[in-house]
């Protein structure tokens, strides 16, 4: 049985949620356009005033906003409070040029902690339980996104940070840890070193993993491997930090969304219009019930579609996103051929014997790109193998290598799959 954090929220009708909805707008738009001179700038750009939004369907009015908006204000040109009442900051990590700075008062990190605390107890945690936080507590907003919540849902925290993954182990078997809490690569680590020492954590039934996209099939592994059920959270630092949006629940049928913190959108990512539900697309989140700096139409990036609107299985009533199948800066094309990352880990999840560690090589001789994909396999696995499933899925052979388990270069923190062999050395 899924248990609520509450189930007030979480259970809402959808007229209720249209309702609260409506009047929350009304609000976080009158707020920025009041006292942001850079959300005043936007609205009076396209000739929208808040007393224009009167209906739900009015936020088609609004502008939207991105990431380079947050890069063009920083460090904190998009705040709506008063200086003074910031508690805390976090930023963006990956990114080039000025970083994306969310910043919180009081009543912001009280919503981050709502969010996080109903993710918690949508996973099976509850007040008393021990987690491991594997993230960072740093600039980065994971490690802080687990624990503000878990200390507001009563948790026994094991604040354990990254790395380490042998120490990592000893405290989840010394202190009976029931959660796993960090990114879905540094799980597969963690099964790593487990074989290795020929060892296991019989405490451990829950893993929430954020930051990633990851597949059917790796969460399968990760699941086989660790002995405990997987979740797929969602959040950014633009809406707040990891758990802001929604995680998926038991029934594993979608990413239940916070409608009562933020309003999604899915939109054509060339015409920006809005798409119909089932129609893939991009990501569009305003929030509701953030202070410091809210977002208004934020275009994430981030690529899926809504599934239904229906009430779940697990009681709950908000709007289900498919998980996220990547995102619009992350599609490859190659020999006139358009995928993502994910799709070549779904495809090599598939193939019996290959391990959880690849990477996709992306090599550009005089304007010319390719891609070699190297991976992991157990003894057996032959190139040819590997080969022909990826031509299956993507529809031409690429390049690559079958390595033994363990030669592949390994990070404790965020995976890095993709690696550019050019003259411009970037990765995702």
């Amino acid at each position: 049985m899924t248990g609520f954090w509450n189930e007030k929220a979480e259970t809402m009708s959808r007229d209720e949620t249209a309702a609260l909805q409506l009047t929350k707008l009304k609000e976080t738009v009158s707020r920025a356009y009041e006292r942001s001179p850079f959300y005043k700038a936007k609205m009076d750009a396209v000739g929208v005033k808040p007393g224009d939004i009167e209906m739900l369907e009015d936020i088609r009015h609004l502008p939207f906003i991105d990431k380079n908006d947050f890069r063009d204000q920083y460090p904190l040109g998009m705040l709506c409070v008063d200086r003074r009442e910031l508690k805390e900051m976090h930023m963006s990590s990956g990114s080039t040029g000025s970083p994306v700075v969310m910043a919180y008062n009081q009543h912001d990190l009280d919503q981050w902690a709502e969010c996080m605390a109903r993710c918690l107890y949508m996973a099976g945690l509850v007040g008393g339980d021990a987690i491991q936080i594997t993230p960072s507590f740093g600039l980065f907003n994971g490690g802080f996104g687990f624990y503000h919540g878990a200390r507001k849902s009563n948790m026994f925290i094991i604040p354990a940070g990254a790395g380490n993954t042998p120490r990592q182990i000893k405290l989840m078997n010394d202190f009976g840890v029931k959660g796993l809490m960090g990114v879905v690569s540094y799980g597969i680590r963690i099964m790593e070193v487990l074989e290795d020492q020929k060892n296991e954590i019989p405490t451990l039934k829950v893993g929430i993993f954020g930051a990633e996209t990851f597949s059917d099939k790796m969460r399968e592994k990760i699941e086989n491997g660790l002995g405990i059920e997987a979740f797929d959270i969602y959040g950014m630092t633009e809406t707040g930090g990891v758990s802001t949006t929604g995680m998926d629940c038991h029934a594993h049928s979608g990413i239940h969304m916070w409608e009562d913190q933020y309003i999604c959108e899915i939109i054509d990512p060339v015409t920006s219009k809005a798409v119909p539900d089932g129609e893939h697309g991009e990501v569009v989140f305003t929030s509701l019930n953030r202070q410091a700096i809210p977002i208004i139409r934020f275009k994430t990036g981030d690529l899926t579609r809504i599934l239904t609107r229906k009430k779940c299985d697990c009681g709950r009533t908000s709007l289900r996103l498919d998980r996220i199948t990547g995102r619009r800066d992350d599609m490859l094309i190659v020999k006139g051929v358009n995928f993502f990352p994910k799709q070549v880990e779904q495809a090599l999840m598939e193939i019996p014997g290959v391990c959880s560690h690849y990477q996709i090589i992306i090599e550009e001789v005089d304007g010319v790109k390719d891609v070699r994909i190297n991976v992991e396999a157990e003894e057996g696995v032959t190139g040819f193998v590997v080969e022909k499933k990826l031509k299956e899925v993507l529809g031409f052979s690429p390049k690559g290598d079958v390595f033994k388990p363990g030669t592949l270069p390994r990070q404790e923190g965020k995976a890095v799959r993709v690696f550019y062999d050019s003259g411009d050395k970037k990765s995702n």
